[in-house]
């Protein structure tokens, strides 16, 4: 019954869109299912990837990162800086314009880096290098640091966890910890806030105003040219539902294909599996805000119960999507490293339950968080909870949505309380290639990424990469990073998988390779 009521209300769904559509050219109105539903609309304030993605969508970055990793001017028309690094210029290029039809300014920068670096862990940390930042005049900003930050560029082109999109001082002077209610952008879509449903549908219609750059799109930097009128983004649970609603020309694309539909979509001739963002990864993210994660040995327990291949076998079933990968670090990158301590990605569960012995563990229950309509996500929790009551553990697994489960994680109070201990999420390549570009990388406690953790020789780590300029030496900090992540329990990788975006074949072309997903031009046909 619960089944066939969510496909009722799937199809009701679409066919309402269906028939906003129909007075529209179909080629120029692109329907697809991303990731999972939005609700949160402000990307400062959460790392969620189906907000960043709606942030690229609407908002606009002064740098951009094309698909190799290079970093180019977005919004910026030219920058520089003095011999030694300490001051920077950075000038605005023309045609720059919010929605509303106002100027982008310098202000509006400087006000959208601020809040930005309250919340942002590489944020924070050019924040503290930072003696001043001005609009010098309408167009240019000015940036002094009091000590050397070697990752200007990478902060301000930082891709994702979060990207410092650039709002209108109105709209940016809302407190950090408090969410934006404008939607104001500059960027190449705009947002329809009066056709929003959260659980139903999300609507963008193009930036008629938008000044694309004159280079070719690759990953978030270059010309971002805008081929459709409208863009709906079309909320399915079920991934059954989403398959058929492909197959069925309902929608045209799905964002991430659910593993249990890969085989079926990959055989249909009038379907095409594509791959514009590389591998991403799979990590456990524990609170150490409140027991017994506060404690580091019963965190080490429950890295020591988990089973990287179980995991992974369960949530993308087919041997094609995913590899286990105990770094980290993406396995494939100049910080991959095997050294991980006792960490082995096998379960250990005797010496589990010698470290919740030692530790004092006292039976009490672990509140797992399961986003069960997530299909990504959703079969993590169940053999993660039979894994950690193997190792000792008391697990109270709870299902909720994501968007819950996204609202709850920022909560600091107790379990019982409606807090939370454990929750498993996915990330890009570009959050953990570096470790600076790594939300949860933070020992910043109250201040950090959801699990508040504090560690002064993790920052201090930290700090020494941000420092150094040589390759070695940044090499050699990132292992001991690595060993650390392991030592406090900071969070424990589970492996890595190709995530596959499903189109109609021979409708949508033009998909961007990028560090993370982006839609403009996109073409149909």
């Amino acid at each position: 019954m619960k089944k066939t009521l969510l496909r009722f209300t799937a199809a009701a769904v679409l066919a309402g869109i269906a028939s906003m559509a129909t007075a529209q050219d179909s080629n120029k109105v692109l329907r697809m299912m991303p990731q999972t539903d939005l609700k949160v609309l402000d990307p400062i304030w959460t790392t969620a990837f189906v907000t960043r993605t709606h942030g690229y969508m609407i908002y606009d970055t002064l740098f951009g990162v094309d698909a190799n990793g290079k970093v180019h001017p977005q919004m910026v028309d030219t920058y520089d800086m003095d011999a030694d690094g300490m001051r920077w210029t950075l000038t605005l290029r023309d045609g720059l314009a919010f929605h509303d039809g106002q100027p982008v300014t310098a202000d509006d920068v400087v006000e959208s880096l601020k809040r930005w670096g309250q919340r942002d862990g590489l944020g924070q940390k050019m924040f503290a290098a930072l003696e001043s930042m001005e609009a010098s005049d309408a167009k240019t900003v000015t940036l002094r640091f009091k000590e050397p930050f070697g990752m200007v560029l990478e902060a301000l082109s930082k891709p994702s966890s979060n990207p410092p999109f650039i709002m209108p001082k109105r709209v940016a002077q809302t407190p950090a910890n408090q969410q934006i209610d404008d939607t104001t952008g500059s960027g190449p879509y705009i947002f329809k806030a009066d056709e929003f449903r959260p659980g139903e549908r999300v609507v963008y219609v193009k930036n008629e105003k938008y000044v694309p750059r004159s280079e070719e799109p690759s990953g978030t930097a270059g010309g971002k040219k805008v081929y459709l009128d409208r863009v709906e983004w079309v909320i399915i649970k079920d991934a059954q539902t989403q398959a058929n609603a492909l197959i069925n020309g309902e929608i045209d694309l799905i964002e991430w294909v659910p593993a249990e539909q890969y085989a079926a979509l990959k055989s249909n001739p009038n379907v095409e599996l594509v791959t514009p963002v590389p591998k991403g990864s799979y990590a456990l993210h524990l609170n150490h805000f409140v027991p017994p994660f506060d404690n580091p040995k019963i965190a080490q327990a429950a890295f020591l119960s988990l089973n990287q291949e179980a995991l992974m076998r369960a949530q993308f079933v087919n041997k094609d999507l995913y590899n286990t990968c105990v770094s980290i670090y993406p396995c494939d990158s100049a910080y991959a490293s095997t050294d991980t301590g006792y960490f082995t990605g096998k379960p250990q569960f005797d010496k589990a339950k010698q470290l919740l012995k030692e530790a004092g563990y006292d039976g009490r229950p672990v509140v797992l968080l399961n986003p069960s309509d997530f299909p990504i996500l959703n079969k993590f929790p169940p053999v993660l909870a039979q894994l950690l009551k193997q190792g000792g553990f008391n697990v109270d697994m709870q299902s909720m949505d994501w968007p819950s489960l996204v609202a709850r994680r920022a909560k600091k109070d107790l379990p019982e309380n409606g807090g939370w201990n454990m929750f498993v999420t996915g990330w890009g390549a570009s959050d953990t290639m570096n470790p600076l570009y790594f939300a949860p990388m933070t020992g910043n406690g109250e201040k950090g990424w959801f699990g508040w953790a504090t560690d002064e020789k993790l920052e201090d780590l930290k700090s020494q990469f941000l420092a150094t300029m040589d390759d070695a030496k940044r090499k050699e900090l990132a292992q001991a990073l690595q060993l650390r992540v392991f030592e406090t329990g900071l969070y424990a990788p589970l492996g890595e998988s190709q995530n596959v975006t499903a189109v109609r074949k021979g409708v949508v072309s033009g998909l961007v390779n990028s560090p993370v997903g982006v839609f403009w031009n996109v073409k149909k046909h």
